[in-house]
């Protein structure tokens, strides 16, 4: 839901796609339609998501032109919400567990960098409210909806604001998209998982085929005990952010040792700042240009930004290159520049 209090900056962003690109319905592999963007107030600071949608070209499957949204998206927000579950969870926890009122919530948030107006306070916890309120059982229109699609794919996240607090456990059925059951816990033993698990898709008659979550050992166990056999995904994403973490490490040291080697590029910039000639403005324009590379962090976990930046600096350079073979009035700037960054 969108408020009326501006935004601030995002200060990271995240591409998603779709992890499983074939149909679950008729198996053709759908395309990637179009990207949306959003922006998500989250308790970690503003975050900018690219989500690519995929839809089946498939006029005679039961899904076609439907959209198929990344899986990961629901772990950060629900559908046309503008603050993340991480906010709901702060929202609703305060509020229960220590007698919070708006004004104080207000103020708790606004300690923590959330914008948000008071008024939208209120509005997050009656949201709070109707998602713990959430049952199948208690709603036979969605029961039947699932149904009809034959099988399910659960996912299950829990979200902590802050350590000691409860955590709140969102179930989500895949193929649809709906929020199957959300409830807070005390604890993450494998037997709540168990029961939270069962009572998500308690009255559905159609099969679960699979189970979506983060590494977390407890879920592993809970989802083995409530649903034996059926096949349990790690999250792409958490799973990539693991894998590369050695890695990005290297990257980011490797980023570093690349600053250091571009720093002279600064008081190159100010000799020229108070000239006007055609020299200078190339020199102000590729020190622009490096500057714009330094600032460039990358995109965990596939975008290391050491490397983009050494890519950057590359090209940079290749200009260089090439305006010193058109005219010598660059030589200079050519020589002190490159001299700096060339790599080893």
């Amino acid at each position: 839901m969108s408020g009326k209090t501006r935004r601030a900056e995002a200060t990271e962003e995240r591409r998603l796609r779709p992890e499983v690109m074939d149909c679950a319905e008729c198996g053709q592999r759908p395309r990637l339609q179009y990207t949306t963007w959003r922006k998500v107030a989250t308790l970690e600071g503003m975050l900018r998501l690219k989500v690519s949608i995929g839809r089946c070209e498939n006029p005679a499957c039961a899904h076609y032109h439907r959209p198929r949204h990344p899986v990961e998206e629901g772990h950060v927000v629900l559908p046309h919400y503008e603050y993340g579950l991480d906010v709901l969870a702060f929202i609703g926890q305060r509020r229960y567990r220590e007698q919070a009122t708006a004004k104080q919530l207000h103020a708790a948030l606004e300690q923590r960098a959330v914008r948000i107006s008071q008024r939208n306070v209120q509005y997050r916890l009656e949201r709070y409210d109707e998602l713990v309120a959430l049952s199948v059982r208690e709603s036979p229109e969605r029961r039947v909806r699932l149904e009809t699609q034959g099988r399910l794919i659960l996912a299950i996240d829990g979200l902590q604001p802050d350590v000691g607090h409860e955590v709140l456990w969102v179930i989500r059925e895949v193929l649809s998209g709906e929020v199957l059951l959300a409830r807070s816990l005390l604890s993450s033993r494998q037997a709540d998982l168990v029961a939270l698990l069962r009572e998500a898709i308690a009255g559905v008659k159609a099969p679960v085929v699979g189970v979506i979550s983060d590494g977390q050992q407890s879920i592993g166990n809970a989802v083995a005990e409530a649903f034996p056999g059926v096949p349990h995904q790690l999250c792409q994403f958490h799973y990539w952010k693991q894998a590369v973490g050695p890695a990005w490490e290297a990257d980011r040291h490797a980023k570093k040792e690349l600053k250091k080697r571009v720093r002279a590029i600064r008081p190159l910039g100010r000799a020229v700042s108070e000239r006007e000639d055609e020299e200078a403005q190339v020199v102000q324009g590729d020190c622009a240009a490096v500057r714009g590379a330094l600032s460039d962090e990358g995109q965990a976990p596939l975008e290391p930004g050491g490397l983009r930046l050494h890519e950057r600096l590359e090209q940079i350079e290749a200009s260089l290159q090439r305006a010193k073979q058109k005219r010598g009035a660059c030589r200079n700037l050519f020589s002190a520049c490159t001299a700096s960054w060339s790599a080893p």
